[in-house]
């Protein structure tokens, strides 16, 4: 029996996460599931987690459509600590499960060889429980910095706070499995991944 491997990609905001994974996508026999666009599917209207949610913080988050308005919400839980720790209560858990069940499906589908997660918060999300491996898409701080303030517009204070949310060089290395430095050309890093990746059997 085919063995699809079922791995967490992470990393720091501005590591180059979404571009290695266009990658992966386009050279792979891959499903790819990215946690933000999960946790959005999640909350839509007539989910569990849409009803949990409206019975938590009120009709107030729901936008002129009946859906969940991100801004609304944010402005709701916004330092209120419990409030975002009863919001995350709901909505990871039913994350989990989403991706869980997906994965259940593309073991059964003989096309499917790989099966990644990515989101910045895999390791506090306790996500190296569930994977089979953790990938940490490593980039040194200022080409991460660069590539904000050019890509996305970012101010450095934003880029600053951003960083300091987020864990640490060393916690990331600590808790993942393999790295890719991504700090170079992404021919580079197409390398890396050719090289992990051929050295899979497969197998079960």
């Amino acid at each position: 029996m085919m063995k699809v491997r079922f791995i967490g990609i992470t990393g720091g905001v501005g590591s180059g996460k979404s571009e290695l994974l266009r990658y992966i996508a386009k050279h792979y026999k891959c499903e790819i599931y990215l946690a933000d666009e999960v946790a959005h599917l999640v909350k839509l209207p007539g989910t569990p987690c849409f009803h949990s949610l409206v019975e938590l913080l009120g009709k107030e988050i729901l936008d002129k459509d009946g859906q969940i308005d991100k801004t609304a919400m944010a402005d709701r839980i916004f330092s209120d600590e419990k409030c975002l720790e009863q919001v995350n209560e709901i909505v990871h858990p039913a994350v989990k499960e989403f991706l869980l069940e997906r994965y259940r499906q593309a073991r059964e589908n003989p096309d499917i060889e790989l099966f990644f997660v990515e989101a910045a918060l895999l390791v506090e999300g306790g996500y190296g429980q569930i994977v089979d491996e953790l990938w940490y898409v490593y980039a040194a701080e200022d080409v991460r910095r660069e590539r904000l303030r050019r890509a996305r517009g970012y101010a450095p204070e934003k880029i600053e706070g951003i960083m300091n949310s987020q864990l640490s060089e060393e916690e990331f290395r600590r808790a993942c499995d393999f790295v890719i430095d991504n700090s170079g050309s992404l021919e580079d890093s197409y390398r890396q991944i050719n090289k992990k990746l051929e050295a899979f059997t497969w197998q079960e």
